[in-house]
């Protein structure tokens, strides 16, 4: 789908948990001659398959998937390092001839690849941010954040001081840098991204229907495994990073035996709603992305035919 002198053209599905991405991701590049790209900061890990609704081979339906469970549960992963990884992926999709569709609902890690964001060469610090977590812990999170104000006030005031992993980060990169957080953010999308991307966004005019989907797919989990799945990962030690995904820590208390299992599986629907809020949150920021309101477009051949025509329009552009 591209001319000899044009940037590549990158396809993007992005959007909250449940909403059908994979389903679309699919069709598109069963359309387009397409391969699937992940962008689930979750979907990454080896194991953790129920919660973090990893498509089956079924629902890929013969179309190639990157980037999902190659990595150990142990390790963390950076949106610089998915950055990096994803772009010699896309690469590797071009070099065939396919389409690279970026599907998933990670923000940071779709704005970090599309809009070619280059990252700090700031090393991580792990004893500084449990210090600065320690910290947090004893004195709360206005008082971290205050430290932040003192360190770079322009940092502080885009991040919330309840977001206490993007406090600790700005704090340890103005430490260890001697730079603001805020300056180098900045710098970092100096450089023009070098893809034609166009991001498609799934959303519904009537939050319910989304937070219905959300619950229905919580209780299929459940059919499927999901909470022998999360007791393996809980059995497991030294996962900080992967088992921070929702539904795994929140039937913790039920494996503790302090809490009913029904009432864990629903904080794992509740705090699924929120965290699709909060993706959508992220999301809205980009007035880029094409919006599907799916409660407009129920069957998928609209929301095909509705896909091609922003795509038709977005190359003519």
């Amino acid at each position: 789908m591209n001319d000899i002198n044009e940037k590549p053209f990158v396809l993007a599905v992005a959007g909250p948990t449940a909403s059908g991405k994979t389903a679309l991701a699919v069709q598109l590049a069963k359309e387009f001659d397409g391969e699937v790209i992940s962008a689930d900061s979750m979907q990454i890990y080896k194991g953790m398959d129920i919660a973090t609704a990893k498509p089956s081979k079924e629902e890929m339906q013969g179309i190639p998937h990157h980037l999902i469970g190659f990595l150990e549960r142990s390790q963390s992963f950076s949106a610089a390092q998915y950055a990096d990884v994803a772009r010699n992926c896309i690469n590797d999709v071009l070099s065939r001839g396919k389409l690279p569709i970026i599907a998933g609902g990670t923000g940071l890690y779709i704005s970090s690849l599309l809009d070619n964001v280059r990252f700090s060469e700031s090393r991580e610090t792990p004893k500084l941010r449990e210090e600065l977590s320690r910290f947090a812990a004893e004195n709360g999170n206005d008082a971290l954040h205050a430290k932040l104000s003192e360190l770079d006030s322009d940092a502080a005031q885009q991040i919330h001081p309840n977001n206490l992993v993007r406090v600790i980060r700005a704090i340890e990169v103005c430490m260890t840098t001697g730079r603001k957080f805020s300056k180098l953010k900045a710098e970092s999308r100096s450089e023009a991204s070098p893809y034609d991307s166009l991001i498609i966004g799934l959303n519904f005019n009537d939050r319910q229907k989304l937070y219905d989907r959300i619950d229905r797919r919580v209780d299929i989990m459940v059919e499927n495994g999901l909470v022998e799945e999360s007791k393996l990962i809980w059995n497991e030690s030294g996962l900080r990073t992967a088992a921070g995904a929702i539904g795994y820590k929140e039937l913790i208390p039920y494996f503790e035996g302090q809490m009913p299992l029904d009432e864990c599986i629903g904080i794992v629907k509740r705090e699924t709603r929120r965290y699709a809020k909060r993706q959508l949150t992220w999301f809205r920021r980009n007035e880029e992305i094409q919006w599907l309101m799916l409660d407009e477009i129920e069957q998928s051949e609209k929301k095909l035919e509705k896909c091609k025509k922003c795509i038709a329009k977005h190359r003519k552009v």
